[in-house]
């Protein structure tokens, strides 16, 4: 059985913020020593798939330092597989920057064929979950499909955010709509995709024809699979799954991983979840230093009489004496200088919080209060400062920045530095 494996990982991910400034969204750093895409990959090499395409496009330097030639994935591979990073190119004049994920796969069909895979699988490269590709490769086998939705339930609110299924008791697909406004059903597509290798090219050459289709498996391909009743199953998942598309979602996905137990299991030696790891110093605790319900990762400097709660921190990361962290994503090498306070905040990697800074204070806004701050790559927050919930600060700003803040207090729901996407 030659089964080929497709990530999607050309996401801008606008609403991870200050996040994806410098990033695409499956680089995004995650659980303390992850990448997003780590959760993919491994899924694959766990499930016995050495084959790997990966289709970027925005930012792609961070995913191409990352997987380099794959070996923490054993990918590093030539004659039986191994993984083939793509990017989009302007040559001829069927290439371009792609459309939709369709079109992205339909420009690099000669690569997805080689091989002669049998079975196609389509992923994406920003979910946080746990699978046996193989099991699901042998459920659509056993139905007989040309194509498999790998499906999870949401709740009814949820669901016009999805791609949405209504199927037979068989689990055939009836009907699908992607993200209806009105939804009638709760089963959701999770973006996961299992194809016969000839029915996904020719669904593909025929999609490229067609002028009034957006190129996209959601909105065009699986529609008129199963409006032309083709054999399209939907395959039920139980296990834990995340598109950490938002802050909201990124964090509440890490304060998962700090129940007991774990919604995600990370501890799993039969399912690791492998990276690419930097040779890092044991973490070092001073006197005093309290820790409670928390992921330190390698590297990271806890001092005197500092205090962290429901936090993960990555590698290298500072925190000073008597600095306070609670309920925070802090990221590699960020600096937590002497006396701050950093509640309900993300922080990315090489930030620094000044002295006595106080980040993520209510406030008295009443529509952002409570709400996640969100501090860019390589960002000062100067000392003595106090940011309210809800800012969003961009990346590279220093002490010149807040001119606009004499007063050193920020108030609640404020963008310094960072301009929303209209994406």
């Amino acid at each position: 059985m030659r089964v080929k494996a497709v990530i999607l990982a050309g996401g801008k991910g606008t609403r991870l913020a200050a996040l994806t400034l410098k990033r695409a969204k499956p680089a995004v750093p995650f659980a303390g020593k992850y990448r997003i895409i780590d959760f993919a990959l491994s899924n694959c090499v766990n499930s016995g798939i050495f084959d790997v395409i990966i289709l970027t496009q925005y930012r792609p330097h961070s995913l191409n330092d990352h997987i380099a030639k794959g070996r923490p994935w054993d990918l590093d591979r030539s004659f039986t597989g191994g993984v083939q990073l793509l990017q989009p190119y302007q040559g001829s004049k069927d290439t371009d920057w792609y459309s939709g994920t369709a079109d992205a796969v339909t420009q690099n069909i000669n690569s997805v064929r080689r091989g002669r895979p049998e079975y196609v699988l389509i992923l994406s490269g920003d979910h946080v979950y746990q699978m046996d590709y193989d099991m699901l490769v042998n459920y659509h086998r056993q139905k007989g499909a040309e194509l498999t939705i790998c499906t999870i339930t949401v709740p009814l609110s949820e669901a016009s955010r999805f791609g949405i299924l209504e199927v037979d008791d068989d689990y055939r697909v009836k009907d699908f709509k992607e993200k209806p406004k009105q939804p009638t059903s709760t089963l959701a597509s999770m973006g996961v995709y299992v194809f016969n290798y000839d029915t996904l090219e020719r669904m593909l050459i025929e999609d490229k024809a067609n002028k009034e289709s957006s190129h996209d498996f959601g909105k065009d391909i699986i529609p008129r699979m199963v409006k032309e009743q083709m054999n399209v199953y939907a395959y039920p998942y139980g296990g834990y799954w995340v598109d950490v598309g938002t802050l909201d979602a990124y964090w509440e996905a890490h304060m998962d991983l700090l129940e007991m137990p774990p919604a995600l299991n990370l501890n799993d030696r039969t399912w690791v979840i492998h990276t690419r790891s930097e040779e890092r110093p044991p973490v070092q605790l001073s006197a005093g230093a309290r820790i409670s319900k928390s992921l330190i990762t390698d590297g990271t400097i806890v001092s005197e009489g500092a205090v962290i709660e429901r936090s993960v921190l990555s590698p290298g990361v500072f925190v000073g004496p008597g600095a306070v962290i609670r309920d925070s994503v802090v990221l590699t090498d960020a600096f937590i200088e002497a006396g701050a306070v950093v509640e309900r905040a993300i922080v990315d990697k090489i930030a620094v919080i000044g002295q006595g800074a106080v980040v993520g204070s209510k406030g008295s806004n009443g529509g952002t209060e409570g709400s996640l701050v969100c501090i860019g790559k390589n960002t000062l927050i100067p000392s003595g400062f106090t940011v309210g919930a809800g800012c969003i600060f961009g990346t590279d700003l220093t002490v010149a920045d807040y001119t606009d803040f004499p007063s050193r207090v920020i108030p609640p729901g404020t963008f310094v530095g960072y301009k929303p996407s209209k994406d």
